[in-house]
């Protein structure tokens, strides 16, 4: 029997009004994530769209009574954290080194307070059932 969902296509972020400047900076010129046109329609909402390695994307969008997302966030793959962690402290971006969930990340903070997670490849996905 076929899956209901194929997948996952985006992945949105929260920023205040007028973040367009700080969001290109952030995740299109440090992260590197190249700026996807958004469709005409929805420009007017304003914030920016980065598409990610694989063909998903990643979404800034505007939202009124702003609220930073302390819990809730984006985890982005990357194949050398090792590199990755340079990157931030040659940048001064201040990032959490952790292997809690028993595959070393670090958490850090976009310009809008908003947690992300950078993890070295991949968790693994063990099915619940197959788990006890």
């Amino acid at each position: 029997m076929p899956t209901l969902m194929s997948g996952l296509d985006h992945v949105q972020v929260e920023a205040p009004a007028g973040c367009e400047v700080q969001a290109r900076a952030f995740f299109g010129a440090f992260l590197e994530l190249p700026e996807l046109a958004k469709p005409e329609a929805l420009r007017p909402r304003g914030g920016v769209w980065f598409g990610l390695p694989d063909g998903r994307q990643l979404h800034v969008g505007v939202t009124p009574d702003f609220v930073p997302r302390e819990k809730g966030h984006p985890a982005l793959r990357c194949a050398d954290l090792a590199a990755f962690r340079a990157h931030c402290e040659t940048h001064g971006v201040p990032y959490r080194a952790d292997e809690e969930a028993g595959v070393p990340r670090v958490f850090l903070r976009d310009p809008f307070g908003n947690r992300l997670e950078v993890v070295h490849g991949g968790h693994e996905s063990v099915p619940a059932d197959a788990a006890s």
